[in-house]
């Protein structure tokens, strides 16, 4: 008898250790999905900068070419699963993250336009403080002292990588409040695609709130430049879509269905470093040691975050 408890008992442990290591595995998985898609969406500022059409039209073809490829990513991903097409239609959730992102996006492009990049960047990516004021406010979800203070020490990062061009904003303190709703904007899509990830595959959600953004900024861009000039201006469009919305907001759709939306949007500070860098290869925007000092501290910040959520 005692020796079949003690059977049933190291059994029971077995099986708690196997489901731990299947857990930390999936969890390395979505925290490298979210770092690759932190990496993909950071070129997203040099392409809306490099735009031969208007800021809100930028964001309409971010959506629409992007459209062909999720539909099939989704096909492939509900191929077998006998999941239905329409099943999302009575989702409001689906409709508020397609909102929150269409608000996201257009505030964003168009405080690029009014206020430096670094500044934009800076203001956009306190989202993780918004992210935390509203599950804190909804659902009573207080953050943990650990991961306040990872959290500022995180911001701390983003405002060393950024401070270098501070000084060289070029616009009104309206770019500003645009880079402050966008990080407002963002951090409520976070929250709603973090749940909503539980219930659809990334394909499907990706399809299924990228047509909505688009559908949306659609009557937004009427009175902008809608077409490029030349075929290099479509080859960025393209390049957006696929690097931007496929790849980059796919992979953190899929990151945040495993992630905390609290810890992902501290993981995607991550976003100015590697914006930072593609600056310095494309437009000849060099890396300054202050810079590299703020991603340092970015990336230890998101190592504390880690600890603190476990």
């Amino acid at each position: 008898m005692c020796a079949a408890g003690a059977h049933t008992r190291h059994a029971d442990y077995a099986k708690v250790v196997l489901m731990r290591r299947q857990f930390d595995r999936r969890d390395s998985v979505a925290l490298a999905a979210l770092f690759g898609g932190a990496c993909a969406i950071a070129s997203a500022g040099i392409f809306v900068r490099l735009s031969q059409t208007g800021p809100i039209a930028t964001g309409f073809w971010r959506g629409a070419l992007a459209l062909p490829f999720l539909a099939g990513w989704a096909w492939a991903e509900a191929r077998g699963s006998g999941s239905r097409w329409y099943a999302w239609i009575g989702d409001a959730r689906i409709f508020w993250a397609g909102l929150f992102f269409t608000g996201d996006l257009a505030l964003w492009h168009c405080s690029l336009l009014l206020t430096s990049v670094a500044a934009a960047t800076l203001e956009a990516n306190l989202a993780p403080v918004f992210v935390a004021l509203i599950t804190w406010i909804v659902w009573r979800e207080r953050p943990k002292s650990g991961f306040v203070a990872a959290l500022a020490i995180a911001l701390l990062g983003v405002l060393l990588i950024v401070s270098p061009k501070l000084g060289q904003a070029r616009g009104a303190p309206v770019g500003d409040l645009l880079g402050l709703a966008t990080a407002v904007f963002y951090g409520a899509y976070m929250i709603v695609v973090a749940r909503l990830g539980t219930t659809y595959g990334t394909g499907a959600l990706m399809l299924r709130t990228t047509l909505i953004f688009t559908l949306l900024l659609a009557p937004l861009m009427i009175g902008e430049k809608i077409l490029p000039d030349t075929l290099h201006g479509w080859a960025l469009l393209i390049a957006l879509a696929l690097i931007a919305q496929v790849v980059g907001q796919g992979l953190i759709a899929y990151a945040l269905s495993s992630l905390p939306a609290t810890f992902g949007s501290v993981g995607l500070l991550v976003q100015p470093l590697a914006a930072a860098i593609y600056a310095a290869a494309l437009l000849g925007e060099h890396l300054r040691a202050l810079q590299i000092a703020g991603g340092a501290i970015v990336l230890a910040a998101i190592v504390l975050a880690q600890r603190a959520r476990s």
